[in-house]
Order: structure tokens, then sequence, then C-alpha cells
């Protein structure tokens, strides 16, 4: 079980108000989780990963990544730069290993040139699928990942795939890159990897909250390839500021306008006021433009079912720690691990 935060603005935002000080930031949900409880590692304690946009570059080019396999709340270091650094574009992941070994190089999220990745889910039976999908990568992009996670290998993938949408520009152009081709590059990913585990006669799902950013915009998804299960949990809040309004980090999302100044995006909300958050409906994108509007598009394939037309059961994510069960259910049936 991982979590994850994307934090946008208009205006720079000091990481120390959406990482260490907020009572219930990610890094405090990592040992203290109020929604997303996994009773097989209810901590998250296997590194964390923040990136971000420096400021002080007039095209936001190439993301900034600190990454350590320590747990995120007792690392001094991240709590001294927090204090320092303002951003635009912030993404934060904290980590609890099921797939992938203890290590640096596989702590989101990841970069190439000025694009920026990470995920909360895992590729189900990747170890199966992972020679086929490795085969679909040319040589300049096969050698990118240096760790052993099927997040990082789904980045690569990511990357074969948007090189051609974008042939003949190099992808470690420093142009910002439209959000229709990265969505359009997204969804091909989901497909790609949708075909992978039908070829290998894969049954259960995969879970794919994939988050990717260039500077300017931001495409996440909330995705599960089934039409009967719920996907790992996301929701977005959005507003003019995100402050302090009372002491022990009591945070909340203010809107004085109609104004979308700040959107942020957590795989469990940030604050304790619930009318601050909105739950992203399974099988969607949602994309955040350059122009901070805020777009959330139904991944219509074989996995789409209209929200209204059934619900969906939320056993399969549950038992990896990426959902909170809404019913109560008999023993949940033991899936594949997740990373």
């Amino acid at each position: 079980m991982c979590r994850l935060v994307i934090y946008k603005s208009t205006e720079p935002c000091k990481l120390a108000d959406l990482l260490t000080r907020p009572a219930h930031s990610i890094i405090n949900q990592a040992f203290d989780s109020r929604l997303r409880l996994d009773l097989r590692r209810p901590i998250n304690g296997d590194g964390f990963g923040v990136g971000w946009y420096d400021t002080s570059e007039q095209d936001d080019s190439e993301p900034c990544i600190f990454t350590s396999i320590t747990p995120a709340w007792n690392n001094a270091n991240l709590t001294r730069i927090a204090e320092k650094i303002r951003s635009r574009l912030v993404f934060g992941h904290v980590r609890a290993t099921t797939a992938g070994s203890l290590s640096q190089d596989n702590c989101h999220p990841w970069r190439h040139g000025r694009l920026m990745w990470m995920h909360n889910g895992g590729i189900e039976s990747f170890e199966v699928l992972k020679r086929s999908l490795q085969a679909l990568l040319p040589d300049d992009i096969f050698s990118i990942p240096q760790g052993n996670t099927d997040s990082e290998w789904a980045f690569a993938l990511f990357l074969s795939i948007l090189s051609n949408h974008i042939h003949p520009k190099p992808l470690l152009s420093p142009d910002p890159i439209p959000h229709l081709v990265l969505r359009r590059a997204m969804l091909d990913t989901i497909q790609t990897l949708n075909s992978l585990a039908k070829k290998h006669g894969i049954t259960d799902p995969s879970l794919l909250n994939f988050c990717i950013a260039d500077g300017q915009t931001v495409v996440a998804t909330r995705y599960v390839s089934s039409s009967t299960q719920e996907a790992a949990s996301l929701y977005y809040s959005s507003g003019t500021s995100f402050s302090e309004y009372a002491p022990g980090g009591h945070y909340r999302m203010s809107k004085s306008d109609k104004r979308e100044n700040i959107i942020m995006i957590a795989s469990e909300p940030l604050t304790f006021e619930k009318a601050d958050w909105m739950e992203i409906p399974t099988n969607t994108m949602v994309v955040i433009t350059p122009k901070m509007n805020l777009l959330q598009i139904p991944i219509v394939d074989e996995f789409y079912v209209p929200n209204l037309a059934r619900s969906r059961a939320s056993e399969f994510a549950a038992t990896k720690g990426l959902l909170s069960l809404k019913t109560p259910t008999v023993p949940p049936k033991q899936y594949g691990e997740v990373a």
C-alpha cells in the first residue's frame, strides 16, 4: 500500500504546508491512516519521494526529485528542505513495499526530462508480463529504469508510447507537451497493459492510479481493469487558498470566489473537512490544464460502467489497503500483491 498527493497552484506553496505541517498530511497518513487501513502493512515506512518544479526557472523545465528509503516522518532533511522550498507543482509519495526491493531507485516519483511520474496500485502478475512489456521498448527507453518495480517499468512504457505521439520531437525536448497528447499516451499505456494481461491469461485486475506531469499539465487516473471492482481511492480538492485555520496543523481549502487557484489530488483527503474533498469516480482520468482547468474524463473501454448503472465492490482494492470497505463482506479472497 502506497499513497500519493499532487499539488498544483498559480502561486508557489511552501512544501511544509503540504507535506509536514498539516495534521493529516501524507506523511502523517503514512503511520496514522483514517480511511485506508492496510492490515497487512499498516505503516508506509519503506521510503518516500517528493518531486517539484523550481519556481525560479522561467520554463519550469525539469523537476527536482528528493527520495529516501527512511520513513518520511523521521527524515530531518525532508523537514528542513520543506521549510525552504516553494513550488507551484508538487508530487509526493510514501511507500509500503509489496513489489520491488527496498531501494532508493524504487522510490517514486521518477523523472525523464521535464516529465515526472508516480503510481499507486499494482500491475497484476507483473512478473508474468514483464518480459513482454520490455520487448515493446526501444533501446534508449529500455535503459531508463534503474529499479525493479512495476511502476517504473510502466513509466518506461508510457515514455515509449509518448515518443511515438510527439515524433519527431525528442522526449528530452524542453517544450511543454499539449495535454491532449499526454492524455492519449496515458490511455494507450493502460490499453497496452490490458492487452498484455489478456495475452498472458491474467484475470485478476490491475490497479492503475497513474500520475504524469510536465511542469504545466497534470494527468492522473483512477483505474482498475475490472467492471465490477472499485479502483484504489483518489480524491480532489480545489479552491483559492489552502491554509492553517487552527493550531495543531488543522488546514482547510477555502473558496473566496469561483477561481481555482489551487487543485490537489490525493489518495486520502489531507484535511478533516469533508466538504473540501470530492471522490474521483472509478475509471476516470483527471487533467489539470496549464490554465488551471480541472477536467474529469471517463475512461471508456471494456471495463467502463456508467457510475449510475451499477455499483462496484470494494473488496479487491480493500484487500490491498487501497480502499476502505464500503459494506461488510465475507473474508476477502487473497489476491496478488501490489507495488
